[in-house]
């Protein structure tokens, strides 16, 4: 049942009120005493409230501004028998959805009434899907190379500097992004991301720039594309490293210039757009291979900002499994499950080569196949093989002495080559062995690049 409240000096008008809407099944609370009322307003909650102009102590406007700057959520209707066009004005402008004259209309009443409630239903579900929105966003973890990261980004974020982001798959480049720009000076406007790997080449330039109509085969009409689209916005360019050469130089040119041309027109159209770009190549190398412009790397990496991978801020995990299993729980309306210590050990003990999306997806796995509302360590590791105990990673070694040094060894290469990036120069310089045999222990082993 929809809840509206009346706020009125003139207790005849608050009755006749109550009684027109509580016929049409509505809850109605009312208050001739305007401090009250404000009480009322400020303890429960209300679809849409009716005030009066002319009261004492305070008037409706005095009220409407109180609503506003206490933030309550509902939608309000002004009623007032001095009826001017001043008034209506002034109510618009203080936020009043609509104004009722006295003697009040009871059907105008109940189309406004009506109207008002929708209103407000409208708005509650906006703030609320805002909230999921920024809940699904939000970057969680205490590590030092994360707080450092978000150091950056708060202090980038109010610059128009280009950042390039950098890390594995699955590290959350595309969150970074998104901070950057909510803490920005562009946050009213749009984020528009545009996903370099999943355009084929021959449509890339039509997605970042427009066409014009008949341009192509297949271009039945004019397109607008994703640079006007994040106009006076943010453009986030992810999986850069995929774009082929001569986008690359067109999006150069954007930079320079601060305009785009449409493929098949002739037109300079003038952009205001600040980049965010993101990759998970090592752009220098692909340089050297003439895969990348070098002079687009520069302009990009003003502000670079490297993701480090989950098994390199480990302690993060529990943080982000307790958020995870929150979030999947209530989006599943499953009650809230929890994990068991042993559980948590064993996330925090597998090197997640898929990082946080990985995480995220084994979470929503056990959420959804487990029934118990206790994860276990059993749970998890009969759900993930890859996933082991600490207590079970060598229980497939041989008996032999010597199987178990070469095992050891195989799996301490690993976790180094896996800490320093898979970078053998590095990792052969930690283990203070020549590159040569740690290439020649990798062929042995069989290690590769997962």
């Amino acid at each position: 049942m929809k809840s509206i409240i009346v706020i009125d000096d003139e207790k005849e008008i608050c009755e006749s009120i109550k009684m027109i809407l509580e016929y049409e099944d509505y809850h109605v609370d009312y208050s001739t005493d305007v401090n009250k009322g404000l009480e009322k307003l400020k303890y429960s909650s209300f679809d849409a409230a009716l005030l009066d102009i002319q009261m004492p102590d305070k008037n409706g406007f005095e009220v409407l501004d109180w609503i506003n700057k206490n933030n309550i959520s509902i939608t309000v209707i002004m009623i007032s028998a001095f009826s001017s066009l001043e008034n209506a004005v002034k109510a618009t402008k203080l936020g009043a959805y609509d104004f009722i004259e006295k003697p009040i209309d009871r059907d105008k009443l109940l189309i406004s009434v009506r109207n008002a409630v929708k209103q407000n239903n409208l708005l509650k579900e906006n703030i609320e899907l805002k909230q999921e929105l920024i809940s699904e966003d939000v970057i969680i973890g205490e590590s030092k190379a994360l707080k450092s990261i978000l150091e950056t980004v708060e202090r980038v974020a109010k610059t128009e500097a280009r950042v390039l982001i950098t890390g594995e798959n699955g590290t959350g480049k595309e969150l970074i992004a998104k901070a950057i720009h909510q803490q920005s000076s562009r946050a009213d406007n749009k984020l528009v991301e545009v996903n370099c790997a999943a355009i084929p080449n021959e449509l890339i330039e039509s997605e970042l720039f427009g066409h014009e109509k008949g341009s192509f085969t297949g271009a039945h009409k004019d397109r607008m594309g994703k640079f006007q689209l994040a106009h006076k916005g943010t453009l986030f360019l992810d999986e850069i490293g995929d774009m082929s050469l001569q986008a690359q130089a067109k999006v150069l040119k954007a930079i320079e210039d601060g305009t785009i041309e449409k493929v098949g027109g002739g037109e300079n159209i003038e952009v205001d757009v600040r980049i965010v770009a993101a990759t998970n190549k090592d752009l220098e190398k692909e340089i050297a291979e003439g895969n990348f412009r070098e002079d687009l790397f520069h302009r990009l990496n003003v502000i670079p900002i490297n993701v480090p991978p989950l098994r390199e801020r480990k302690d993060d995990i529990p943080l982000l499994a307790n958020h995870f299993i929150t979030q999947i729980c209530k989006k599943n309306g499953f009650v809230q499950k929890s994990f068991s210590k042993d559980a948590l050990n064993a996330l925090q003990n597998f090197s997640w080569t898929g990082n946080v999306r990985e995480l995220r997806n084994l979470i929503e796995r056990v959420v959804i196949m487990v029934p118990e509302n206790e994860i276990t360590e059993k749970d998890i590791i009969h759900l993930s093989p890859t996933v082991k105990s600490k207590d079970t990673e060598f229980l497939n070694v041989a008996n032999s002495f010597q199987q178990f040094k070469e095992k050891s060894e195989k799996a301490f290469i690993e976790k180094q080559l896996e800490v320093n990036g898979w970078n053998i120069s590095k990792t052969a310089e930690v283990l203070g062995i020549q590159r040569s045999h740690l290439y020649g222990k990798m062929k042995k082993y069989e290690i590769e690049k997962k």
